[in-house]
């Protein structure tokens, strides 16, 4: 890991009691054993702190802002997301364009409606695709999971509704590596990471790295073996850690870092036009909160009460959130690894609005 960087606490500053009172009381609670919370406005590092240990052992290494976690599904918008983006301002990516076009395994079997499925489809959850499939008890290899997830058919038609699809975004990632002809850990570090001085994210964190890193699993899964340093989601690991949907880690001031960039539309990634088409709402299907790769506040929502309808973000398997309210210039990042030691507490949904609420509140 880098140079640990300096921080404001909020600890510092008397109005952020609030929140700091509901992680602490969450981590007693056993909602999760460490949490790590960034918070921007106005282009500005305003506050970051962390709680708790890496376990619930007390004798467990305690969290710090620059803890790097498992970020689980923000991969999709801090990784996937924008490289769509970055292909798209260079018209190598064009939104209507049908993924068979790319990957034409993706319209080999029998569903014939799979050939209408377009890319952005894939990135705002309208394909039709299944949310979830359990590649990873039937196949060992990714080249094996990669088949099985072009194989998947439709369990609805394109575009008649929207629903959350982890296999949409594997399959995007094998359109972004194919178009590029690189792999997707690659070209993000070149053209994302590094110039947002985002140092401490990557995916497959190396050995001498993982024992810095809270763990999300206590050998309750098939690879019978805690997990600490490598990725949580199950068909990620089969891929080898890199994977459109899942993969990535980072600390709290990195994806803070990100956020900030998309709070300056863009700069220094990408045009104000991108970061706005790819942030509004979908008009389609009717009543979606999908925008290209993000959500958007729709009540109850885990952003809480107060972000604004431009708002837009996205929360990740592990305990992991990300939101952003334009018209506040205003980012939150909380990383957690609620999913140890057994990915049964959900007791984060209750959570994460809960500080989402009292943070913007102190900040009025």
């Amino acid at each position: 890991m880098n140079k640990p960087e300096t921080a404001p606490r909020i600890g510092d500053n008397a109005r952020f009691e609030r929140v700091r009172s509901l992680l602490n009381q969450a981590i007693a609670n056993r909602a999760f054993p460490g949490a790590s919370i960034s918070v921007s406005v106005g282009g500005e590092l305003v506050t970051a702190e962390s709680f708790g240990h890496f376990t619930y052992d007390q004798n467990s290494p305690t969290v710090i802002p620059e803890t790097v976690f498992d970020l689980a599904s923000l991969t999709k918008v801090i990784a996937t997301t924008a490289m769509a983006m970055l292909l798209h301002e260079h018209r190598q990516f064009q939104l209507e364009q049908r993924v068979c076009e790319i990957v034409p395994e993706f319209a080999e079997g029998a569903d014939a409606r799979k050939r209408d499925v377009t890319f952005r489809m894939l990135l705002a959850h309208s394909s039709g695709l299944p949310s979830h499939v359990k590649f990873f008890e039937d196949v060992s290899t990714r080249d094996e999971l990669l088949r099985a997830a072009f194989a998947v058919p439709l369990e609805a038609d394109p575009m008649s509704r929207a629903a959350y699809s982890d296999i949409g975004f594997i399959v995007l990632g094998v359109v972004l590596e194919r178009i590029v002809k690189e792999s997707l850990d690659s070209i993000c570090a070149r053209e994302i990471f590094k110039p947002l001085g985002m140092a401490n994210t990557l995916f497959c964190p190396p050995t001498e790295m993982r024992q810095h890193i809270p763990p999300t699993l206590d050998a309750v899964d098939f690879r019978k073996r805690p997990i600490q340093g490598e990725v949580n989601d199950e068909n990620a690991s089969v891929m080898g850690g890199v994977a459109g949907h899942a993969g990535l880690f980072g600390s709290a001031l990195d994806v803070t870092k990100f956020a900030q960039c998309m709070l300056r539309v863009g700069a220094p990634l990408f045009d104000p036009a991108t970061v706005k088409l790819f942030t509004t709402r979908e008009s389609l299907p009717a009543g979606t909160s999908r925008t290209l790769g993000w959500d958007t506040p729709s009540a109850p929502s885990q952003s809480g009460k107060h972000f604004s309808t431009h708002s837009y973000g996205h929360l990740g398997y592990t305990g992991t959130s990300l939101w952003i309210d334009p018209t506040r210039d205003l980012s939150i990042v909380l990383l957690t690894n609620r999913t140890w030691p057994d990915n049964q507490s959900q007791a984060i949904k209750q959570v994460r609005p809960a500080v989402h609420d009292a943070i913007i509140e102190a900040l009025a």
